[in-house]
């Protein structure tokens, strides 16, 4: 299946693009369908399974499921707005979406956390209902939140076959594992930027390609920007206080002196990933690179290249954002980048991946030299857990990615001291992030039941 650089890069909402993005587009989804159904709603209901059960309230997929309900979306979400839908909503029980009658919903009764029965089509899942009335249910719809704000209903998780097939003859690129990505970039002489670039124009063209490459990395920068100035302690009841402006100052202060040791880079590079996080453990706008938990890795390495690499220009910040998102593709459609399904593996280490491919890309690197360089980061974070304490994206998450965009400048600068050839192809390394997240226990995949989440006091 095409995965568009777009599907890889959302403009959205903290602080998870699975827990909090996803159901908030299901319950766009859902409303959607409601306006073409026969029957008139008269009260809806939700109920959360799996991981958006077990960690909802502390990924915000209650209230994202209530806002979602009354009609917001991601990419559209004002903060001021939203807590005063939330403020009316609890007091009359009823939501009023555009385009629907008034419908009851009281979100003490009619929002579910069921921990008790997951769904069989992925850890996140969630169905919404309509009812008439009596109460009796009239439309019902289930939808999985497959991750990086991708939500799918069961009827599409069937088609997913059908569409690869599709989408393969509708572009002039159709690689869909890095094998293939290096025999057509060899074949036609291009690079892996240039190929994606070729398939993305199918879609929009050369001029809303341009502008969307440049929107992706204003939202991106603006969130690097805006979590250096902010501080205070993060929502969520862990009292976790904002790091990166203080550490922000004191690299600043260093500047010049000439007593800076040279791993102070690592510093710099872990800064500008954790304000990232920061505003997105805050709820802020934040793009989802490949998710909301992990998305401080790309912009930061983005960053990072921009004010401390020679030679450096924004104007090949697209060619970044392409590979990255060509690479996200690979193992989102080849694995997979949720955290509930596959453990932070699928998130920081698939971001980690995108990372150092995009960074490799921009500094000279060949098409071979990208998949060793996503290959080096993503292996060495193959069983990595996700186990935030408290179900927050807090600890261990902010500073994971700062770790995350680390491992990924290392990678691309071992990759680009060889010439490709590597022991370890990226597919082998994406097929076995996926074998070892099935094998992983359900307590270490955002679930909140295992690791530093039960080890560690979080009250």
């Amino acid at each position: 299946m095409f995965l568009s650089v777009f599907d890889m890069f959302k403009v959205g909402v903290g602080p998870s693009s699975s827990h909090t993005m996803g159901p908030m587009v299901a319950a766009g989804r859902f409303l959607d369908l409601l306006r073409t159904s026969p029957f008139e709603p008269h009260g809806l209901r939700a109920s959360l399974h799996g991981s958006l059960a077990f960690t909802g309230i502390g990924h915000a997929t209650d209230r994202a499921t209530i806002l979602g309900l009354a009609g917001f979306s991601p990419e559209t979400y004002d903060a001021d707005l939203a807590e005063a839908a939330l403020s009316s909503i609890r007091a009359q029980k009823m939501v009023s979406p555009d385009d629907l009658p008034q419908m009851v919903f009281d979100p003490g009764r009619d929002l579910i956390f069921d921990y008790d029965h997951p769904l069989p089509g992925h850890a996140n899942g969630m169905v919404l209902m309509a009812t008439d009335a009596q109460g009796d249910v009239v439309t019902q719809e289930t939808y999985y939140s497959i991750g990086g704000g991708f939500v799918v209903t069961e009827a599409e998780q069937a088609r997913v076959a059908q569409l690869d097939k599709r989408d393969a003859a509708d572009h002039p690129f159709p690689f869909n594992n890095a094998a293939t990505m290096l025999a057509m970039a060899t074949e036609a002489g291009k690079t892996i930027a240039q190929m994606k670039r070729a398939n993305e124009k199918k879609h929009g063209g050369t001029l809303a390609l341009d502008a969307g490459l440049t929107r992706l990395w204003e939202v991106m920068n603006d969130c690097i920007s805006r979590g250096l100035s902010a501080e205070g302690v993060l929502p969520g009841g862990l009292n976790v206080k904002r790091r990166a402006r203080g550490i922000h100052q004191q690299l600043l202060a260093e500047q010049g002196l000439n007593m800076t040791a040279p791993h102070t880079i690592n510093d710099w590079m872990s800064v500008y990933a954790m304000a990232v996080n920061e505003e997105n453990a805050a709820g802020g706008q934040v793009v989802t690179a490949p998710t909301n938990g992990a998305a401080g890795v790309v912009p930061s390495v983005i960053r990072y290249w921009l004010d401390h690499v020679p030679g450096a220009t924004q104007t090949r910040v697209p060619e970044f954002l392409l590979t990255a998102g060509a690479i996200g593709g690979l193992i989102k459609h080849n694995a997979s980048i949720s955290g509930a399904e596959a453990g932070c593996q699928a998130e920081i280490g698939s971001a980690a991946a995108m990372a150092a491919a995009g960074l490799t890309a921009v500094l000279g690197g060949s098409p071979e030299q990208v998949e060793n360089a996503a290959e080096i980061a993503l292996e060495h974070h193959l069983g990595l857990t996700c186990d935030p304490i408290k179900g927050l994206v807090q600890v261990p998450c902010i500073e994971r990615n700062g770790l995350g965009a680390v491992k990924a400048v290392a990678a691309a600068s071992l990759a680009l001291r060889g010439d490709g050839s590597h022991f370890v192809p990226l597919d082998a390394c994406i097929r076995t992030m996926f074998e070892t997240g099935k094998d992983m226990s359900e307590r270490y995949k955002e679930t909140s039941l295992g690791g530093l989440a039960v080890n560690v006091p979080n009250c």
